[in-house]
Order: structure tokens, then sequence, then C-alpha cells
């Protein structure tokens, strides 16, 4: 199985996960936690807490998923691991990172946005171990699993308990779930997720993020690549005592031709030095 097959085979499992997690009327089917003592306390709205009621909500519907197309699934061992399921095809030998990331609308056309996974560590260090299950490098493709929905106006008090025999009268805090698989590459901005963070942005219309239609799909997965491997935040920046080589696609382009053309102008002397260079690492290196 290549990462083309994978990503038809999760965009098409995708589409069932809304009635799994929704009433008939769209409803999220989950009121609250229940104590042993059958009370009834209302979930809030606030994003954590809903992504990760979702995620497991959402465990066993990828179990059966891997079932049905023959793929080992293993969980990250602890949390802020990369990535949150990791796909094994065993004949293949190949490896598909699954994030599963939630966001919820602003208007008929946009979201809030989502975090997708930092740009530092495992991310440029793609050999590296750390905080995640396998290296970077060692996927054949990385994907999201995105959950676009709408917060509900009408919510309990969370300072109330109810009893199971309140159960239909507790409004759910969100509705109207929109599911969808994306390559990450396709639904990423040019711009870190909120604030001064180190996690990748996305874009944040949703029929950009449906298509995986987003800036660097037309430019592709080594652009997205050499763009997030190298970027700075302001606070990267001071901290190496240096300026921030680009903010934006624009300024990343601008950079990038600086560079490519005083290559181009020093092409002769910089094949010349080169034969006297000596092959292999410095030496003490």
């Amino acid at each position: 199985m290549n990462a083309e097959q994978f990503h038809k085979h999760l965009q098409a499992h995708a589409e069932s996960f809304a009635k799994a997690v929704a009433t008939n009327e769209g409803e999220w089917i989950i009121k609250g936690f229940i104590d042993v003592y059958r009370r009834i306390y209302t979930i809030s709205v606030d994003t954590k807490i809903v992504s990760k009621v979702l995620e497991l909500l959402l465990f066993p519907m990828f179990v059966e998923f891997a079932k049905k197309h023959r793929l080992e699934i293993e969980l990250c061992p602890q949390q802020n691991f990369y990535p949150d399921l990791t796909f094994t095809h065993p004949r293949s030998g190949n490896k598909f990172a699954v994030d599963i990331k939630s966001t919820y609308r602003t208007s008929e056309t946009e979201v809030n946005g989502m975090t997708l996974g930092a740009f530092t560590g495992y991310f440029r260090n793609r050999d590296s171990n750390k905080n995640t299950l396998y290296p970077y490098s060692q996927y054949a493709a990385h994907f999201v699993l995105g959950v676009i929905y709408s917060k509900c106006n009408d919510v309990a008090d969370e300072r109330k308990q109810f009893t199971l025999e309140d159960l239909t009268k507790i409004p759910s805090v969100i509705r109207d779930f929109h599911f969808f698989a994306q390559p990450k590459f396709r639904i990423a901005a040019a711009r870190p997720g909120s604030g001064n963070t180190k996690n990748i942005g996305s874009v944040t219309k949703i029929e950009e993020l449906i298509r995986g239609a987003g800036l660097f799909a037309a430019l592709g997965e080594e652009v997205y690549d050499d763009y997030w491997m190298f970027y700075l935040t302001r606070d990267m920046a001071e901290a190496l005592g240096t300026k921030r080589p680009y903010m934006n696609l624009k300024s990343y382009l601008e950079y990038k031709k600086r560079g490519i053309d005083t290559l181009q102008a020093h092409a002769k002397e910089i094949a010349k030095l080169a034969e006297d260079e000596p092959d292999g690492e410095e030496e003490g290196s």
C-alpha cells in the first residue's frame, strides 16, 4: 500500500465518522462525564477538552479501519508524542502517520484553524526518536484526520449537576461535524499555529481544508519541508542573535532568490575552490 492508496482508504472511512459521533439531528452524542453516583457533569466547550474526548471516541473506529485494510496500528506511547496513530502495512513495510486535529467554525466558510505539529525537534532532526514513536523519516507519508464542528450557543450551566433521567435535557456543546483526511503539507499555512509558538499553522478556509488546497498544495512537499525546517520565530531569531530570514512565502522566495543569485554570480570561483577542498568532514570533527 502506498501513500495515495492509504489516503483514499482513510478519506472513505472518515466519511462514516460523523454518524458515529452525532445524533440524527447532528448533535454530539457526548453529554458529559458521569461519576459512580450516576451524576452527570456537563462538558466544557474548551477546545482542548473537546479534542481529547473526540480522540477517545475515534480510536475504536481507527482499530476497525486497520482491521479492514490489514494494517497494524500503534498509538503514541506518551502525551505530546508524534503521531497520534501509526499505521503500518506489513507487506510493503510502509508506515503512515495520522494526527487527529479539530477546529470550530467561525463563519460559514472559515474555521479558527489547527496546529499541525512542531516545526522543530523531530521535524528537523528526522532520524531522531525524541518525542516521536518512529523517526519522522521512517514514515512514508504524514496525514491529518481533521474534524470541523460548530459550537452550540445553548449550553448547560457547568456548575450544575444532572442525573441520568435528565440526559435528554442536557444540550450538546458542539454539533454539525465534518471529517476529512489530507496530507499534512496540503493544508499547512506559512505561519505558526498561534502567536509565537513552534507549531505549524493550518489554512482557515473550510473548502481549502477539505480539498487539501492550502498554500503548499501546488508548491509540493519539498518546498513545505524546506520552508518549515528553516523557519524562525521572533524569539528563535533573537536567541540566535540574528534576523529572521523570512516570515511568509513572499519573503521566503526573496530569501531563496538572493541565495541562488549570489551562488550563480560566483559559480566559477566556487567550482575552482571546490577542487581544492578535502573530501569528507573537517579534521577533529
